[in-house]
């Protein structure tokens, strides 16, 4: 058995999965997220903690051997750590918005000059306030010594890592968005130049080989409660390793990640950048050294959902029922999801995106306003495969899915089939999908992939079809009012 280990962004999960893909057990534990104002930060030790509970609560009383820990997680953000792995100042969440103005200037309104259009055309990442590029630019202006205190500049995986193995690494998962070409697997340093952080090229790990397995040392046994030298995966980061989860193996393929982002990725053989795209999105590293991931992640998914249930006074518990209370077009109520305080970053990126409710009337119900922001979501979605041209099969997980009547409305928006895992952790069900490879033991694919619903578009298609050619007219008009002069 392999214990997939999924450290999200506020909750940590572990399962404890066989070679058929079914947790046996699982376990979930908080984690903090500490915001003030546009700053979002975390603490590393309380990671660490919620890493060491949920493991031991899925190993407790067990009587087989553990033959890996399979580290995934969240992706982007900024984590400095010294040799020893320790946090010289708070890990920086992806959340976090305070490199906004410095990438509204990289940006420069869309000049083909500027470092965002420039960086995009060597790498194929667009930058956004919680990534690598932005954040080093914003400490190496504003604090300075964090950075030459620090040793490694990573990310959530690879801090874990640190802790449990002693050892310095990154997934290529991670360390493709922003600096890396994806095809070489080298860091390519005109990029760090452009976005003024050349002088600490030195804190970034050189990317781990394919199918790399490293091993619990004698803190990281301590810690976990298991045999030193204990088998560890680390990567893919928590986009791809739900891909995986889901089904999502083979080229042209998607995935939808319904989660506090929208995630939305397709698995291709072309990494090739094409003049004209709006920098947005990103290519990542795939286990397979031929195949990438192209993927555009919105700021917003269920967090957005979540804001308008909250506003209303409402549970989460009450979103089938008022999706169910509200007809296809929300009663002409029209929604922009983008409510994200560091603005958006796919399929465009906008610091200064902002969230709009429009059409509302005296007889507008709370259904109505529910649904408009999730139809918006979907459309959002629909908006972000249309820039990676979805061809394949589109399979959807995360919190999300565990409403039916979204599902549905998702379903009519792409016009397309839906293909949602029984299983919902797929996040560490994909990470030890790549931990067996790795470890040489074959496994049933097919078998996982078999295991899912449909969800398939209904007569509601043909007026989705119509309300989504209304929100890319909306989002031209706000992106105006957004002071960008940009178009959709």
């Amino acid at each position: 058995m392999i214990v997939g280990v999924d450290v999200g962004t506020t909750v940590t999960k572990a399962a404890l999965i066989g070679p058929d893909g079914r947790a046996v057990r699982s376990a979930a534990a908080p984690s903090q997220l500490v915001r003030r104002g546009v700053e979002v930060e975390q603490d590393l030790e309380d990671v660490l903690r919620t890493v060491a509970a949920v493991v031991r609560e899925v190993c407790t009383g067990l009587d087989v051997a553990v033959e890996a820990i399979a580290l995934t997680g969240q992706g982007d953000g900024l984590w400095l750590r010294d040799a020893d792995g320790h946090a010289v100042r708070p890990p920086i969440s992806w959340q976090d918005g305070r490199a906004s103005s410095m990438v509204e200037q990289w940006r420069a309104d869309g000049d083909p000059n500027g470092v965002m259009a420039q960086v995009f055309a060597l790498t194929g990442s667009g930058l956004f306030p919680g990534s690598h590029a932005a954040l080093l630019a914003y400490l190496d202006t504003h604090e300075p010594e964090s950075l030459r205190r620090a040793a490694v500049a990573g990310y959530c995986i690879d801090a874990v890592l640190q802790r449990l193995t002693g050892t310095i690494s990154v997934d290529a998962s991670d360390a493709s968005l922003p600096f890396l070409d994806v095809r070489s697997r080298t860091y390519v340093d005109d990029a760090l130049a452009l976005c003024g952080v050349g002088q600490w090229r030195h804190l970034l790990a050189e990317p781990a080989a394919p199918q790399t397995v490293f091993a619990l040392d004698g803190h990281g046994a301590a810690l976990l409660g298991l045999p030193v030298g204990t088998p560890v995966t680390a990567g893919p980061y928590d986009l791809q390793a739900c891909g995986f989860g889901s089904g999502t193996v083979a080229e042209h393929d998607a995935t939808m990640v319904v989660g506090t982002t929208l995630a939305c990725q397709v698995l291709t053989t072309d990494a090739k950048v094409r003049p004209g795209d709006d920098p947005a999105g990103m290519w990542l590293c795939t286990p397979d050294p031929a195949t990438y991931l192209h993927v555009m992640p919105s700021m917003v998914g269920t967090a957005g959902v979540d804001w308008a249930l909250r506003t209303l006074g409402l549970e989460v518990t009450a979103l089938d029922g008022l999706l169910d209370g509200s007809s296809p077009g929300a009663g002409g109520v029209r929604a922009l999801p983008y409510l994200s305080g560091a603005g958006e970053r796919a399929p465009f990126v906008d610091p200064r995106a902002r969230g709009r409710l429009d059409g509302m009337t005296l007889s507008t119900t709370p259904a109505d306003l529910v649904r408009a922001v999730c139809e918006s979501v979907a459309y959002a979605a629909r908006h972000c495969f249309d820039r990676l041209g979805l061809s394949g099969e589109v399979a959807a997980c995360g919190g999300g899915t565990r409403s039916q009547a979204w599902l549905q409305i998702f379903a009519d928006v792409l016009g397309t089939d839906v293909h949602v895992p029984r299983e919902p952790l797929v996040g560490a069900r994909g990470a030890a999908l790549v931990a067996w490879e790795a470890l040489g033991v074959e496994v049933d694919i097919e078998a996982w992939r078999a295991d899912r619903d449909v969800v398939r578009p209904s007569a509601a298609a043909e007026q989705y079809d119509a309300g989504y050619r209304r929100y890319l007219d909306d989002l031209t008009a706000a992106r105006g009012s957004w002071g960008t002069g940009a178009t959709a």
